[in-house]
């Protein structure tokens, strides 16, 4: 298939139309936060609690009022690269 017949078939297909510029405005993006959390089957008190990070500023992310910063995005990453040896550590910090 060219370009042409995929923009074709897709705009046939009523079950899955294309997405428009208008529906692309209306579209919220999923805060990897919310998405890490939910993850690890944790609530939003106990990922706050187990990775040290305040609740609001949790709620604030996931509801996308504002975004962590880049030092916290790299946490968040070491975070989901490995979950229990994050907690492990802040554990044996913090304990």
């Amino acid at each position: 298939m060219d370009e042409a017949d995929i923009v074709a078939a897709a705009v046939a297909d009523a079950d899955n139309p294309p997405i428009t510029p208008q529906d692309v405005a209306r579209l919220r993006r999923v805060p990897r936060t919310k998405t890490l959390r939910r993850a690890l089957g944790l609530t939003q008190d106990e990922f706050a609690a187990r990775y040290h990070i305040p609740l609001g500023t949790l709620r604030d992310w996931e509801q996308g009022r504002t975004e962590p910063d880049q030092a916290t995005r790299a946490y968040l990453r070491v975070i989901a690269n490995d979950p229990e040896g994050t907690r492990r550590a802040l554990e044996g910090a913090h304990g």
